[in-house]
């Protein structure tokens, strides 16, 4: 492969190759962004949920038990 690209101009190797790279496979990589960050959103929402529960369920706790200490 390093003999195939030394004859070539350096436009070659870093321009067009790359170019063409992202036409064959440009979709096959925005899928794959795209999925990555639909899935840190999600998990980004799970946490504040999930952190958000708990602390409602903490208050609750803390004042249930503060009104038994009466």
């Amino acid at each position: 492969m390093r003999e195939i690209f030394a004859g070539l101009p350096w436009w070659v190797k870093w321009v067009a190759v790359p170019v063409i790279a992202l036409v064959v496979f440009g979709g096959v990589i925005a899928s794959v962004v795209g999925f990555v960050i639909g899935l840190l959103f999600k998990l980004l929402v799970f946490v504040a949920l999930v952190g958000g529960l708990i602390y409602i369920v903490r208050k609750f706790m803390s004042s249930s038990s503060s009104r038994s200490d009466w």
